[in-house]
């Protein structure tokens, strides 16, 4: 028979390619978890793993077992999550992630409402890039996240929250202070900076600056808007940035120029993600419904 334990180490595995790293993660030695996935082989017929002397591969049907193993975990965690959260809504322990375009920004504000009105939660934050959050939360290891829209994976469901719309921000001089919107031509005129590789924030820019050169995009990545403000107000090109960072990363500092877009306004679409089969449904619409709160008061300031 088939156990749970056999299919986690197997998760394990498929996650490091490293018998070793696997069997550390899992906190058992390296030889039980070797039989462990010995025995599933065994049990299923089917080789599940190439052992090489530059490491290991898993087969064809190794890598299919693998991802119904994870489909099979992450619905037994859903299962522990249903019978650990009957005592009331946002209790126990909420796994959310958010990625750094948002996190900085409406958390600080969110996080002590969300303490007052829910003590009994306890919540346990990581921040990272969206493809990173989406796997982590099929695979069971986040509850919940809060990401820019789209997600496009059939096992999570999404909630719209609010629309973050993208800002014009550029090294303050008296040519653009007589400026009274930015304009789509601005963005081919002058360099753009841009978060690196991975960030959907850059992603979102780019659909929007289409008209682009591929050297002005790809001239510049940094690791977080902070940087990129530097570097604007330093005249080292232009950036766009969403409207939620603009109190933190702004402030009252003069060497900036903000301009807005006439309508339609660039803009991203803010939400959170859960797996289908989570039973905190409730939950969550209940987190929505605060943060929609917070945002509607930072927008009003």
């Amino acid at each position: 028979m088939v156990s749970l334990r056999q299919l986690r180490y197997l998760e394990s595995l498929a996650e490091t390619r490293h018998f070793g790293h696997a069997a550390a993660a899992c906190a058992v030695s390296q030889p039980a978890l070797s039989m462990q996935i010995k025995e599933l082989e065994d049990e299923l017929q089917v080789s599940l793993v190439e052992r090489r002397k530059s490491g290991i591969e898993l087969t064809e049907q190794g890598e299919e077992i693998a991802r119904r193993a994870r489909t099979i975990l992450a619905s037994v965690r859903d299962l522990l999550d249903y019978a650990r959260h009957q005592e009331g809504v946002l209790s126990g322990v909420l796994k959310l992630g958010a990625i750094p375009s948002i996190a900085p920004y409406l958390l600080p504000s969110a996080l002590p409402e969300l303490q007052r009105r829910f003590p009994a939660l306890n919540l346990q934050l990581r921040e990272s890039v969206t493809g990173n959050l989406v796997h982590e939360l099929v695979t069971g290891d986040l509850d919940l996240i809060l990401v820019a829209l789209p997600i496009d994976d059939p096992e999570v469901e999404t909630l719209y929250l609010f629309d973050d719309r993208f800002i014009l921000a550029t090294k303050a001089s008296p040519r653009n202070k007589r400026l009274r919107h930015a304009s789509a031509s601005m963005l081919a005129q002058e360099r753009l900076l841009l978060l690196e590789e991975g960030h959907c924030l850059r992603d979102q820019a780019l659909s929007y600056c289409h008209m682009l050169t591929p050297e002005a995009r790809d001239s510049f990545g940094a690791s977080s808007l902070a940087t990129i403000v530097q570097m604007v107000a330093n005249g080292y090109g232009i950036t766009l940035l969403p409207e939620m960072a603009i109190a933190s990363e702004i402030h009252t500092r003069s060497d900036i120029r903000l301009l807005r877009f006439p309508a339609p306004e660039p803009k991203r679409q803010i939400g959170l993600a859960w797996r289908k089969t989570s039973p905190r449904k409730a939950d969550f619409s209940q987190f929505a419904q605060l943060l929609r709160e917070i945002a509607g008061k930072q927008a009003l300031k």
